[in-house]
């Protein structure tokens, strides 16, 4: 068998050299990058057992699996990697390819240790990716890896990657980085209806993506992609009373469903607050334009009752989804804004986009105001720069968002962007027909 730190290297760049020592240079600076929220099983054979925990790589048998584990540098640099790994029982050749470079090295040992890939230069800031494949082993596994080590002399590098599992970060971070478009309102305006267009690019629409057209202060309203097979146009609000256990509801502060449409599912949800929750399953299609229409009116109990309805060129008319009261709310609609996130953890690597168009609020007097500047905001991933794939801003007449697959280009928080006006695509509803309808 050979020596623990015996390895091999293929180097298919002239940016990458083998370092058989593990000593660090004087001045290098160090980062351990965690797996468990840093890594992914991007690509497996249907049945392995091989997966990414938190404490990082477990299970590792099959030959198929590739982890691949991610870091962001704000420069160009030189870099060595080490992998701090043990190898619990027999040894084995593990492959890492990284910058256009291929390392292969031979781990054997029970003992958690550093053993180092070698050296790789960066020509520009972006994320850098790491992919490990197990060539051959004697024993159960390949190995149990908990961390990527990076360092560097380069003076003031920096990486961003996700460093803590506090607050469940070690989750959040591997869906990603949600992002947000507040709409500017009508000034002095009271908005009674809440009218929007949202478009999925073709190969933007990986499982786990919600993209979230008409949001308010109270609730959400959007498409989501569940499945290979399944798709869902979602509607929620959020109960008064604030708890992750919708059981924990009083009956006086529960939604109340007054209405919904034709294989519309409804029922309570939590986890992320508590409350009423509809879906229709719908196979919406990427690169097809959709529209949301939200209506919210005081009952003059101290009510407020919400209505979503969809509208699918397919179908070719507005379908309801959902009417509910919320008690202990006497207002309109306020907060109006747009989301994109993931929801499937495992997929937090693929990337997603939409473009949202055609914003306009209706006030109770009857009048259509367009709504043509949003406000771009992010998550705690993102604030904290865990995070940094994700964009926004407008094109023509539309918004867009963008976020996941590790793409290098970033968009601040707290950026302001403001789309084309066209008022000559103002609404067309019959709303008086589809509130008779319900």
């Amino acid at each position: 068998m050979k020596s623990y730190l015996e390895k091999t290297i293929v180097c298919l760049a002239a940016t990458c050299t083998s370092f058989l020592a593990i000593t660090p240079a004087l001045g290098k600076e160090q980062w351990t990058v965690p797996l468990g929220g840093n890594a992914f099983l991007t690509s497996s054979a249907a049945g392995s057992p091989d997966l990414v925990e938190a404490s990082g790589i477990r299970q590792w048998q099959n030959e198929k699996s590739i982890f691949s584990m991610y870091f962001r540098t704000d420069r160009a640099a030189v870099i060595d990697l080490k992998l701090r790994l043990k190898v619990p029982d027999g040894d084995s050749v593990i492959r890492a390819v990284v910058a256009g470079c291929t390392f292969e090295i031979n781990v054997a040992g029970a003992d958690i240790r550093d053993v180092p890939l070698g050296k790789i230069t960066t020509n520009k800031a972006g994320y850098v990716r790491v992919d490990l494949q197990g060539l051959r082993k004697t024993g159960t596994v390949f190995a149990e890896v908990d961390e990527l080590v990076v360092e560097s002399e380069v003076a003031g590098l920096k990486l961003d990657y996700v460093k803590d599992p506090a607050e469940n970060r070690f989750y959040w971070g591997r869906r990603g980085p949600s992002v947000h478009l507040s709409y500017e309102p009508p000034a002095g305006k009271t908005v009674e209806y809440f009218y929007s267009e949202l478009r999925v690019p073709k190969g933007q629409d990986p499982i786990g993506s919600y993209f979230m057209a008409n949001g308010f202060g109270e609730g959400y309203f959007g498409i989501q992609v569940n499945g290979e097979h399944e798709r869902r146009i979602l509607f929620s609000l959020w109960s008064p009373f604030h708890t992750d256990n919708p059981k924990d509801i009083p009956e006086g502060k529960r939604i109340e469903l007054l209405a919904k449409g034709k294989d519309v599912r409804t029922g309570g949800f939590g986890n992320e607050g508590s409350g009423g929750q509809s879906f229709l399953i719908y196979p919406w299609k990427a690169g097809t334009t959709y529209r949301f229409l939200n209506r919210a009116k005081p009952d003059g109990r101290g009510n407020t009752i919400y209505t979503a309805w969809f509208y699918a060129p397919e179908v070719g008319k507005w379908k309801l989804i959902a009417s509910f009261r919320r008690p202990e709310t006497n207002k309109h609609l306020t907060g109006l804004h747009s989301f994109l996130e993931n929801f499937a953890d495992r997929n937090g690597y693929q990337g997603r986009m939409a473009y949202h168009g055609n914003q306009w609020a209706r006030d109770p007097e009857g009048n259509w105001h367009e709504l043509t500047k949003a406000g771009f905001t992010g998550d705690d991933i993102a604030n904290r720069t865990y995070r940094l794939d994700y964009a926004g801003g407008s094109e023509g007449e539309e918004f867009f968002m963008r976020n996941g697959g590790f793409f290098a280009e970033t968009v601040k928080p707290g950026s302001a962007f403001e789309r084309k006006s066209n008022p000559s695509k103002k609404p067309d509803i019959d709303l008086d027909a589809l509130e008779a309808a319900k």
